[in-house]
């Protein structure tokens, strides 16, 4: 079944990603190919299958951009959010994404923003881009843990996307997604069939902050999503 499906991936991700660079010509703004993206990744979702639960949407205002941060437990949370989350964002991610043949090239022509950690001065320019799209109206997506979790906990963030959000005056809003680590581990390459949940809590708002207290925003942002989670294991969400 495995096998099946990673064909399935490599033919719409050639598929899709064609498409979402013609419609990068038709759209700048970068709209139109996030829609393809939306659809590349139900796609994927529906052959795996995947079956996913929405909740917490009424805490998004369509009105206001957010830096957006979710948990990362599998390579399934890229599908997942694109595709059930209802609103225009665009990645933060990192540069080794914008490698693949195709699929980093669609994404670059999405408007998506690539970040290389090992480049101080070219992280920095990538938050300031990533500034500039969002004071312009669109949401920025990140994963602040960096990498996938090796054991399906919360791992430590990093601190650019607090940077970002306390730059550019947006909340933070968090997301927690379960269910993906046992649908793809990062140490597993067997794929399986699961249900997954991806809950949007309540926005964070960052204007108290500054890039000296940076490290408190990021540590109540991490304390309230292992919160959460931690409930939702003893049953009490």
């Amino acid at each position: 079944m495995t096998a099946a499906i990673i064909v399935w991936v490599v033919l719409m991700t050639v598929l899709f990603g064609i498409l979402a660079i013609f419609a990068s010509f038709v759209d700048i703004k970068g709209r139109l190919p996030h829609k393809v993206a939306g659809i590349w990744a139900r796609s994927i979702l529906a052959a795996s299958p995947v079956d996913v639960t929405v909740r917490g949407l009424s805490n998004i205002d369509p009105a206001k951009s957010y830096v957006y941060m979710s948990n990362h437990q599998s390579n399934y949370d890229i599908p997942v959010l694109l595709g059930h989350l209802p609103v225009q964002f665009r990645w933060l991610a990192k540069v080794e994404l914008f490698r693949i043949p195709l699929f980093g090239y669609a994404m670059k022509r999405a408007g998506y923003i690539c970040i290389d950690r090992s480049n101080r001065e070219s992280a920095f320019e990538s938050l300031n881009m990533a500034a500039g799209i969002i004071r312009n109206g669109v949401s920025v997506m990140i994963f602040p843990e960096g990498t996938r979790s090796r054991d399906g906990n919360i791992g430590s963030f990093k601190k650019g996307g607090f940077v970002l959000a306390i730059e550019s005056g947006v909340p933070i809003l968090p997301i927690i997604i379960r269910g993906t680590f046992s649908v793809m581990p990062k140490s597993r390459f067997l794929i399986k069939p699961g249900k997954v949940t991806l809950e949007i809590l309540k926005p964070v708002e960052t204007s108290g902050y500054t890039k000296e207290t940076k490290d408190g925003l990021m540590e109540n942002i991490r304390n309230i999503m292992c919160e959460y989670v931690d409930l939702e294991k003893k049953g009490i969400l």
